[in-house]
Order: C-alpha cells, then structure tokens, then sequence
C-alpha cells in the first residue's frame, strides 16, 4: 500500500484542481496526476464520450474503479468533479493522502462552466448546474480532509493558501 503522502485534490468541475494540481506539485516537487486522463486513457476515449456510450452509471463505474486503483508517492491528484460519488475510491484515496477541497462558490463555477455537456460533466436528465452543486458540496465537505476556499481566483494564492492550510493542519 503507498504511504499516506499524496495530495488529492476534490471539487466541482472548473473549480481549478488541474490547474492548481500542477502549479501546486511544482511547488512542493512532488509529481502530478490528473484522474480524468486516467480514466480516458483506459477507456480510449473522452469523458463526453464515456457517458455517451456508457451513460452515467457507467461512468461513474470506471471513474471509482480507476480512481481506487491510483497507486502513488508524493503525488499531487487531482480528481473528476464526481470523483466523490465512488466510496471505495474516496476511501482509497483517503487512505493514500490528504484531500483537499477546493471550494468555489456557486456563482463563479456557472461563469467558468460554459459547455457543461461537452467537458464531461456528469449532470443527469433535468438536473440543474445549482442541483447538481448543492448535491455535490455536501460528498466534498464529508471526504475532505481539508478545505480550501478559491477565494480570488489566482491560481498562485490558491496554491499559498494550500501550503499554508496544510502546515496548519486544521480543516479550514
């Protein structure tokens, strides 16, 4: 089993978890992993085209299988926005490091989440953006370890923020 010295990153879709991933690793030299590239590594294929061919549940089957089976050291990951709807992966992922809640309030996320459909978002029939935020916030805020408000929106004071949290070490 890996050492429990990873950083995961959770939080909805264009909450900047692979942006700030990667700054984040950089910073603090470790490596970096961005789940969803995992994912359409295995599958061959986009997340849009995962859910259209395998439909949500499907999705949502192969994102917790391979989110569960991540296998790192000194790792920065950053997850799907439904990462957290897998509990055998949230509990690996637990296992494994730290997670990170990168918390981002409700009117940026519908500024930054333009095609919604075509990210690979996914958003069941008659489910709204708002739905599917409040549904989410509630799994974020019981997985994590630590939260993280984005606050302004730069990338760099995100990352600060990060380091300073996690050297302080209470949920925030």
């Amino acid at each position: 089993m890996a050492k429990k010295d990873n950083l995961i990153l959770i939080g909805m879709p264009a909450s900047g978890k692979s942006t700030v991933g990667v700054i984040l690793a950089k910073v603090i030299g470790y490596d970096f992993i961005d789940s969803d590239l995992l994912i359409q590594k295995k599958e061959g294929m986009r997340l849009a085209d995962i859910i259209k061919k395998k439909g949500i549940d499907g999705f949502l089957e192969v994102e917790n299988e391979v989110n569960a089976s991540i296998e790192a050291s000194q790792c920065v990951i950053a997850t799907g926005g439904s990462a957290v709807y897998g509990e055998e992966a949230m509990k690996h992922l637990r296992e494994i490091g730290a997670v990170i809640y990168l918390q981002v309030d409700y009117s940026v996320i519908q500024k930054r989440l333009h095609n919604i459909r075509q990210r690979g978002v996914v958003l069941r029939q008659g489910q709204t953006l708002q739905d599917l935020y409040d549904e989410r916030t509630v799994l974020y805020e019981k997985y994590a370890d630590l939260i993280v408000r984005e606050g302004s929106g730069e990338i760099e004071a995100v990352v600060a923020r990060i380091i300073r949290t996690l050297r302080a070490g209470a949920k925030k």
